[in-house]
């Protein structure tokens, strides 16, 4: 082939990601070699033996990918899912990686079971992103939880606020949902979109990655007066500038882009030589589920002396309980009998460590002064109530230590982390897996936006975008929650006193009420009024 020719083929390559007729989802191989041309299916399709693709004339290395996601959870998913949904990169070459074998399973859990004792709930915000990407009718067919209200309170029972989804205008304040319901939910929607979606799942791990070195990339650029030799070389010179990630079966796969969405102990992270900021909390959390005499319909909060604990409705007459104490108590807790687990739930959300709230005279004055503030809030003349009893504990109980991180940066030269990866926060109030979710959804527009453009999806002035609109968000909702967590670490009477004040402000100053459920619901990014 003359090299005017091969230059052209390779300007076609450069510009190919602006074009319509983009290639299709890379299929993994199974075997070391790449398929031969005659493998292919009728059409220039690929078959089920070739996992080559035609890109300007030239096939692509079964092992060379747009986009390489390791981790396979809630986050990880998300960002495949809205990728291959989205129609300028669903054509994108993307793998998942991942030895979890629950990614096989891939059909609608019954309800009839009882529910799982690790749980989301979920933003409006994040349920609008679900809908976006075709994921919503698929957690609508399992089971899940709305609640459109919510009590807060703490144990001195100087204060409490009430919330309700019509103070600003909606249906719902959030819904609880199984993370096994939302994975598989997101797995279902994949296998819609993806004829392969066996061949874009490794049940495997990463072992190592390897960047491309500055040194290569600029010492093998090729210009387009100089004459290339066709297969071999063209093959390294195009890998020599991507991502090799060494997988623990063996292979190898090249990427322009990789993801880290492998949890707050991420190798990627710590392989890409990342640094972070964090504490860990002296503190653990009490998950399970537990069951009513009848259903549930609120959220309810209650912050004691060690750590708030929260019961949550999850569908029927069950509610799943998230208590946070000292690491000594949550051992305590974990062995205590059914019966004495359940009366101490029972305390702690009802008569033990303090008093209810109960009406006063500064709760008529704040009343009466901030009626006029503005449309009061529909919560605001809501009474204080107690929450159902639990009759039983019903799952295993699991424990697990708190901490804070926030990764230094969230991206740099072909690699990006989202969700856990990149923050973890304190649980009090189910942000975590949002904001994993918004960097999901974030980062998902960012590469559908460079490749609208032509430009590399390993980019880092395009990555830098994704975490320009990400990390502030993030940091203030990390402040606000760790905030929230060192206010109520302190049993000092001023401090009580200050704690009901704020209590009271938000029950009663419905600007304040609004912007609170707004910032909550994913709405607005900032805990401020907007």
């Amino acid at each position: 082939m003359r090299a005017s020719a091969v230059s052209a083929m390779l300007s076609r390559r450069r510009c190919f990601a602006a074009a319509a007729n983009r290639i299709r989802p890379l299929a993994r191989a199974f075997c070391d070699a790449p398929a031969s041309r005659a493998d292919a299916a009728p059409g220039g399709v690929p078959g089920s033996q070739d996992r080559s693709q035609e890109v300007g004339g030239v096939k692509a290395a079964p092992d060379v990918l747009d986009v390489a996601v390791v981790g396979g959870g809630m986050v990880g998913l998300a960002v495949a899912c809205a990728l291959s949904n989205m129609p300028l990169t669903k054509n994108l070459r993307v793998a998942i990686i991942d030895s979890n074998p629950a990614l096989k399973s891939r059909n609608y859990l019954t309800k009839s079971s009882i529910p799982d004792s690790r749980v989301s709930t979920v933003t409006p915000a994040t349920i609008s992103f679900f809908k976006d990407i075709g994921v919503w009718e698929h957690v609508q067919q399992q089971r899940h939880a709305f609640f459109g209200k919510m009590q807060v309170w703490d144990y001195t029972g100087l204060g409490y606020t009430r919330y309700n989804a019509r103070d600003v205008g909606k249906e719902y304040l959030g819904c609880v949902v199984e993370n096994k319901v939302l994975c598989n939910s997101l797995l279902l929607r994949l296998q819609e979109e993806l004829d392969d979606i066996e061949n874009v799942i490794y049940p495997t791990r990463l072992v190592s990655l390897t960047f491309p070195s500055k040194s290569k990339q600029a010492g093998m650029k090729p210009t387009s007066s100089e004459p290339l030799s066709a297969g071999h070389s063209t093959e390294e010179l195009h890998r020599s500038n991507l991502v090799k990630l060494d997988l623990s079966d063996g292979r190898s796969l090249y990427s322009k882009l990789v993801i880290g969405a492998d949890g707050s102990k991420s190798n990627v992270r710590q392989i890409a030589g990342i640094k972070t900021t964090g504490w860990n909390y002296p503190q653990s959390a009490i998950i399970c589920t537990v069951e009513h005499v009848m259903e549930n319909d609120c959220a309810w909060q209650r912050f004691l002396p060690s750590g708030p604990i929260a019961l949550l409705p999850i569908g029927d007459n069950f509610s799943n309980i998230v208590w946070t104490m000292s690491p000594e108590e949550s051992l305590r807790h974990k062995s205590m009998s059914p019966e004495e687990f359940v009366m101490s739930v029972n305390r702690a959300l009802d008569f033990g460590y303090g008093p209810h709230p109960r009406p006063n005279a500064l709760d008529h004055f704040m009343e009466k002064f901030f009626s006029g503030t503005g449309n009061t809030a529909a919560s605001t003349k809501e009474s204080f109530e107690v929450p159902p009893k639990a009759t039983g504990v019903v799952s295993e109980r699991m424990a697990f230590p708190l901490s804070l991180m926030h990764s230094h940066d969230y991206v740099s030269k072909r690699l990006a982390l989202v969700g856990d990866a990149a923050h973890t926060v304190h649980p009090l109030a189910g942000q975590g897996v949002n904001l994993g979710f918004g960097d999901a959804a974030a980062l998902a527009k960012v590469i559908a936006e460079g490749v609208s453009v032509g430009s590399d999806v390993g980019d880092l002035t395009l990555l830098q975008r994704y975490e320009k609109d990400r990390k502030a968000a993030n940091v203030a909702m990390t402040a606000v929650l760790d905030g929230f967590q060192k206010i109520y670490a302190v049993d000092f009477g001023p401090l009580n006193v200050a704690r009901a004040a704020a209590f009271h402000g938000a029950q009663y100053i419905s600007p304040l009420k609004r912007n609170i459920i707004s910032y909550a619901m994913g709405d607005t990014k900032w805990p401020i009024f907007s």
